[in-house]
């Protein structure tokens, strides 16, 4: 197994981190049931770049995910009193913007592409798959991974868009597959056969670059 299969192949969990911060949003949840309306804007501003970026994710076009990124805090807002905290909120809202953007690419029937825009060469987790992929370094480096983009955005086209989310979720947001589940409403079981198969297709795809 390559160094890069393990990066694209690692399982994420939901760590003491992740639940301290579910607990804080819970609290501020309750304050804006209880009818302090500002402390929304706390979450807003939370979460407003992450939402952007899986929406932008599965749409490729800013416009779009700008616009959806605002509906899905709205939708949220107007639905705030039927969060029960069966979930964290986070994921709760996820699911709703995830729900909103798949609804707007089958009534616009878009073809969505992924795009690494996000990959920063200064990024602790860029760093390492770029690492897993090549010991280039420079403008060589540079080039490769221009490359890279251009066919993992390729590769992410033969995807279904529930296959493409599901990518997103876990390779971009770090999301575990419980959550993924919780956000997509359905099994951790398909959650995994959805990563499964497009790891496989991606994998192969990718296999050329891996050492290079």
């Amino acid at each position: 197994m390559t160094e890069a299969t393990k990066v694209l192949g690692k399982a994420l969990v939901a760590s003491p981190e992740r639940r301290q911060e579910a607990d804080a949003d819970v609290e501020i949840v309750r304050q804006v049931q209880a009818g302090d309306v500002a402390a929304f804007d706390r979450l807003i501003t939370k979460y407003r770049e992450r939402v952007y970026g899986i929406v932008y994710n599965m749409t490729s076009n800013r416009e779009d995910a700008a616009d959806l990124t605002q509906d899905a805090f709205i939708k949220a807002f107007q639905s705030i009193h039927r969060f029960g905290g069966q979930s964290s909120f986070f994921t709760w809202l996820y699911r709703i913007a995830v729900n909103s953007t798949l609804s707007h690419l089958r009534k616009t029937r878009l073809r969505s592409f992924f795009s690494l825009e996000s990959i920063d060469s200064e990024e602790p987790i860029s760093k390492e798959i770029i690492a897993a992929l090549t010991d280039k370094t420079g403008a060589e480096r540079d080039t490769f991974v221009r490359e890279l983009q251009e066919k993992l955005n390729d590769a992410m086209l033969k995807l279904s868009i529930k296959h493409r989310t599901v990518v997103t979720l876990f390779e971009i947001e770090g999301l575990s597959h419980q959550e993924i589940a919780e956000v997509m409403e359905c099994s951790v079981g398909t959650v995994r056969s959805r990563l499964h198969y497009a790891k496989q297709l991606l994998q192969a795809e990718m296999q050329p670059y891996m050492n290079r």
